[in-house]
């Protein structure tokens, strides 16, 4: 009783305790609705569990990434292909969102009037303006305003822009047979070919997931701006002036001196509005990109699995 009551005087010994005590309570109210659910459903006569993830999908989706599908294959794997399609939007996001962001952000304190204002005008305009706004404006002018394919924008006599997005050449891991008959895998560049019927390419980003990305990019980027201007912002005068003293110049400065120290306020912040941009992907199903929340949808209106649906997107 004494070794209890000595650990009971230990506040480490009691927080542990009652951390404890609150881990069961939940994992134990988990149970308890867990089971409610299934036994209203099995009332109700509804089916519920995951089983139906082994079964044929009977869907194709349009656009995939690293993994290919068809109809025949598996639910499961069709959620695998949405995560991956979520994936792929939201990093070149979150890469396109940061890079402009900081440059906007530099602009809000620069020493210049007109960038000053150009940039303060940005971000009051995109962030006041819904998301869903700008996605739709983005798509419709990617697939009514671009030209037609048969007549694409080319740069660099590689990269191909039309109303079926963008070709741009690629690495194919391809099986090759030489003269001899031996046969062997290796690495090739596939280039977009151009001819009378159109551009023909392995690797195109179609319009749905041009006009997600430039969305969530510039949407995301006003905010970030303002993350990197209070940062920049909050680095003491007394830093910079001691940088002037040493006759850096103003790109010096902010290099070596300003961007370092405003990290540490920036990071943070920044990491919310990269949760965010990862959660605002969903609304990809505006304009039809098949990303998880749209495979889901999918699933559950064949299924009639909803709760199962919506705890996959949960996690």
């Amino acid at each position: 009783m004494n070794a209890l009551a000595q650990l009971w005087n230990r506040q480490r010994y009691r927080l542990a305790l009652y951390q404890a005590l609150a881990l069961a309570l939940l994992l134990a109210a988990t149970l308890w609705l867990g089971h409610n659910t299934w036994l209203n459903l099995k009332e109700r006569g509804i089916q519920s569990g995951f089983d139906f993830l082994l079964d044929t999908a009977g869907f194709d989706i349009g656009e995939t990434f690293l993994i290919a599908f068809d109809g025949s294959q598996s639910y499961w794997r069709a959620f695998l292909v949405g995560v991956l399609n979520t994936l792929k939007a939201s990093a070149c996001g979150l890469v396109l969102a940061s890079l402009i962001g900081l440059l906007i952000g530099l602009g809000r304190t620069s020493s210049s009037v007109l960038a000053k204002f150009i940039c303060s005008a940005y971000v009051e305009l995109i962030r006041n303006v819904p998301l869903m706004i700008q996605l739709l404006m983005w798509y419709v002018l990617l697939v009514e305003y671009l030209p037609h394919a048969t007549e694409p924008y080319r740069w660099f006599h590689h990269l191909y822009l039309s109303q079926e997005g963008l070709a741009y050449p690629g690495l194919l891991w391809l099986q090759i047979t030489d003269s001899n008959g031996l046969s062997y895998s290796q690495w090739v560049w596939d280039w977009p070919i151009f001819d009378e019927q159109g551009v023909h390419s392995e690797f195109n980003l179609s319009p749905e997931f041009l006009s997600l990305v430039i969305a969530l990019s510039l949407y995301t980027s006003a905010f970030i701006a303002e993350i990197v201007r209070a940062g920049i912002q909050s680095v003491a005068k007394g830093q910079i002036e001691a940088a002037q003293s040493l006759a850096l110049t103003p790109w010096e400065i902010k290099r070596f001196v300003v961007l370092p120290q405003a990290a540490r306020m920036v990071v943070p912040p920044l990491t919310n509005q990269y949760l965010n941009l990862v959660k605002n992907s969903s609304l990809a199903v505006v304009v039809g990109y098949p990303d998880v929340v749209n495979i889901a949808n999918t699933a559950l209106n064949q299924t009639g699995r909803a709760l199962e649906c919506i705890s996959i997107l949960m996690v």
